[in-house]
């Protein structure tokens, strides 16, 4: 009973002193709910997630991201032993310094700092931990964009209210764009590339099978050669916005800006 709070010790002390002298531990039946509710307070499990969290990121309305400091692991849990599920990297498929959605910070029973953030790779949606100071300085945004794919709008938000929105065409029925809560990477100015208008977006959204991007993979939104096809559904993953409702988005829209797609 040593390493139990005083008042389930106390607890466990009378019911053991109402025992007969005679009944051994085998024989004493302790009651199923305190036999769990011991295991509970007193396994080390319990001790090692100890430590305060506090979070970074609304998605919303405010927003934190990071540069990569080291090529460092990222972990499923805040601690080294935990799997790996990534590693920091300093730079995007494009060359552009990669960038990092931070969600929660956490401080362990050691006094050890460490962040959960979005990774921008294959399958969406994964989540991991790295060491404070593998990442570079805290960049705030108040920015989210969101992109229907059932209605083919798109709309910009800061702190909430609408700044821009516009129409889109995304992925075919077999190369759908991908639901789910990504962000901006990068911003590319082309002179009237064809296929990609005058401006692009690079995202942390990757397509189940090819986008329109270089390379493939990457979702992307950027401009058209083809604005009778917006609304709609021409792309092979991407999404396409006219050139002139690019053009704006570019403008207005922050590296580090959340980007949801319903």
């Amino acid at each position: 009973l040593e390493h139990a709070p005083a008042p389930l010790a106390r607890l466990l002390a009378t019911y053991f002193a109402q025992r007969p002298l005679r009944t051994t531990l085998l024989s004493v039946r302790v009651p199923l709910a305190l036999a769990l509710l011991l295991t509970v307070v007193v396994t080390p499990a319990a001790s090692a997630s100890a430590g305060s969290y506090t979070r970074l990121s609304d998605e919303r309305t405010l927003s934190r991201w990071a540069h990569a400091g080291q090529a460092a692991a990222v972990r499923a849990d805040p601690s080294d032993d935990a799997k790996r599920v990534g590693n920091l990297r300093y730079f995007t498929e494009d060359g552009f310094p990669e960038v990092y959605l931070l969600l929660r910070r956490h401080r362990d029973s050691a006094g050890e700092t460490w962040v959960e953030l979005r990774l921008p790779q294959r399958p969406n949606g994964v989540t991991g931990w790295v060491r404070r100071e593998a990442l570079g300085a805290y960049r705030k945004t108040n920015q989210r964009l969101v992109i229907d794919r059932r209605t083919f709008w798109a709309r910009l938000y800061v702190r909430g209210r609408v700044v821009w929105r516009a129409r889109v065409g995304v992925g075919a029925p077999g190369t759908k764009t991908p639901a789910g809560d990504f962000w901006i990477r990068e911003k590319l100015r082309f002179k009237n590339v064809p296929l990609y208008g005058t401006r692009a977006l690079g995202t942390a959204a990757y397509a189940p099978t090819l986008s329109d991007w270089p390379g493939g993979g990457v979702v992307g939104i950027h401009g058209t050669s083809q604005p009778w096809l917006i609304p709609g559904r021409p792309s092979h993953g991407c999404i396409r916005v006219r050139n002139d409702d690019i053009e704006r988005l570019y403008r207005l829209v922050n590296v580090g800006a959340p980007l949801t797609i319903v």
